[in-house]
């Protein structure tokens, strides 16, 4: 495949003696769960103030046992005081409030005489977190309310911060957006809509289909991203569409196929969702797509069945089913979920369309 124009690859010695790439102007940032961007879900639990600190250990132990949160593991029992005025200098979450909160004694919140309630004061209502925190954010938001636990994915935190990837591979991954771009270009010399997508081999960097939006009113399904999949697929030995009209749209024929398979085949999933591994990956398997603009359901969903592994989209759309209308691809229901990034090169794209 010839690379688009201005993407020539170096080699060799001039490759070593290329100084090293600049930080991209741009930062690629993940695209998170519904669950991991959501604001903190709270709900009221009852704590009462430890009056006498010697007691706390019998308390915590006692409460514990006839109070337990099993699905709250992330509430810490004993917080200090908040209020220096007052006599008390610790407090202890006795138990979540249920469906009709209200004002109660130790008595009704304690039974005796599995908790001994001396050294507590009057119990009081307090808002504390639902569920475990999933990100710092949540995290910072969270323990305002009541102390918490949190095992941070690092990975994410990274992504966040917008330190995942390296300088060469940001490099590396605008050089696939400039390649989206361009046939994002090519088809609105044509009069179609200005959307573009390549997919890459991440292991090679090679790149295994480059595709536009080849839409119309006889073809409403050629968007961009089920180009490059039907390209990806032919590249495989099969492939549902004559895309021979749009020389900007190419793919790479497959480098190996497995003895006795034929290429393009699609393995199926077992009962319960794991592969058998006598037949080829799925069509993208272990690639990922660049695409100018966000994809819509139908290509969020063509993505999720040809198991991509990672989606970078420049541009958010109205409609987009990959973190602006929908988050299809970390949906918990589906049987396949992969990762997304926005922004690469998000300037450039946002131009292609000048009114999203």
């Amino acid at each position: 495949m010839d690379p688009a124009p201005g993407l020539a690859e170096q080699h060799g010695d001039e490759e070593a003696a290329s100084p090293q790439p600049a930080p991209a102007p741009w930062q690629a940032l993940p695209v998170l769960s519904e669950q991991q961007s959501q604001d903190v879900e709270l709900v009221l639990a009852y704590a009462a103030p430890v009056l006498d600190k010697r007691q706390t250990s019998r308390l915590l132990k006692e409460v514990s046992a006839v109070h337990p949160l099993p699905a709250q593991p992330h509430l810490k029992r004993v917080r200090p005081s908040r209020d220096a005025s007052r006599p008390h200098a610790l407090e202890i979450l006795l138990c979540l409030a249920g469906p009709a909160p209200g004002a109660r004694s130790l008595a009704e919140l304690l039974p005796r005489p599995a908790v001994d309630p001396r050294g507590l004061g009057q119990p009081f209502l307090v808002p504390v977190p639902a569920r475990p925190p999933l990100t710092r954010g949540q995290f910072e938001e969270a323990r305002a309310h009541w102390p918490t636990s949190f095992h941070e994915d690092r990975q994410v935190a990274r992504a966040l911060a917008g330190r995942l990837f390296s300088v060469q591979e940001q490099a590396a991954m605008q050089g696939h957006m400039e390649r989206a771009v361009w046939a994002a270009q090519q088809a609105a010399a044509r009069g179609l809509r200005a959307v573009g997508a390549v997919v890459v081999d991440p292991s090679s960097g090679r790149v295994l289909a480059t595709g536009h939006d080849c839409s119309s009113a006889a073809s409403p399904l050629l968007h961009a991203t089920m180009v490059c999949i039907d390209l990806v697929a032919r590249g495989q030995g099969r492939g549902a569409y004559d895309l021979r009209p749009y020389p900007a749209c190419s793919f790479a024929p497959a480098v190996v196929v497995p003895q006795g398979v034929r290429a393009g085949s699609v393995r199926k999933l077992e009962e319960d969702g794991d592969a058998r591994g006598d037949s080829l990956p799925y069509v993208c398997t272990g690639y990922d797509l660049y695409v100018t603009r966000e994809p819509c359901a139908m290509c969020a969903m063509a993505l999720v069945h040809s198991r991509v592994q990672r989606v970078f989209y420049g541009a958010p759309s109205p409609d987009g089913a990959l973190g602006t209308r929908f988050r299809i691809h970390a949906r918990p229901d589906l049987n396949h979920r992969f990762q997304v990034f926005r922004g690469v090169l998000e300037a450039q794209c946002r131009r292609l369309h000048p009114f999203v």
